[in-house]
């Protein structure tokens, strides 16, 4: 699946903005079809949407289930309206929103050894607890390989240590772009 086109990452980024405009101005995600067969190719991603340098929202798919394009499409809505962390995000704020999105790879086995920090995003499981953390998350927090995986087993609300005592460590990587940091105009109800 990846590496995506620059084309391909416009469209992405294009379409989870108008996505998120439709949702808040009608309440829907209007519908859509993709051409490109990368972004039809099934592929887990997470959206993250960010106010100025503040986390506004963060919601994905690990499992490759649906069309990228889709994925995209309603990761970005639930970011907006039902990460827990925040309060639903408003139309008002949506010229505000700057939107990243991460392109998954399937996940594999990893051993503690091998993490690449920047390179590598986690999954760390034991039981019926998952927690993920995305590589840029260790790299815009400065942390080396064992505190990322102590901070993966934190999200999973296991033990920071768990990662040596049992958990199962599996990593991805991911393709994260952007869109240009403007103000971004909304787009009128569809």
């Amino acid at each position: 699946m990846l590496p995506l086109s620059e084309n391909d990452q416009r469209t992405l980024l294009r379409a989870a903005r108008e996505a998120l405009a439709g949702f808040l101005n009608n309440g829907q995600i209007p519908a859509a079809e993709e051409s490109s067969d990368a972004l039809r190719q099934h592929c887990g991603a997470f959206v993250t949407l960010r106010k100025g340098k503040n986390l506004r929202g963060c919601i994905g798919v690990i499992e490759a289930v649906k069309p990228l394009y889709q994925v995209v499409r309603e990761c970005t809505v639930w970011a907006a309206v039902q990460d827990p962390r925040f309060p639903p995000v408003t139309k008002d704020e949506l010229a505000e929103l700057n939107l990243e999105i991460s392109a998954l790879s399937p996940l594999f086995d990893i051993s503690p050894e091998k993490i690449e920090v920047g390179q590598h995003g986690l999954l760390i499981s034991h039981g019926a607890l998952r927690g993920l953390l995305l590589p840029q998350v260790a790299t815009e927090w400065k942390w080396d390989s064992r505190r990322f995986l102590e901070e993966t087993c934190r999200k999973a609300g296991l033990p920071a240590d768990a990662w040596r005592n049992g958990a199962r460590i599996q990593a991805f990587t991911a393709q994260v772009f952007e869109e240009a940091h403007t103000a971004h105009t909304s787009h009128p109800a569809a």
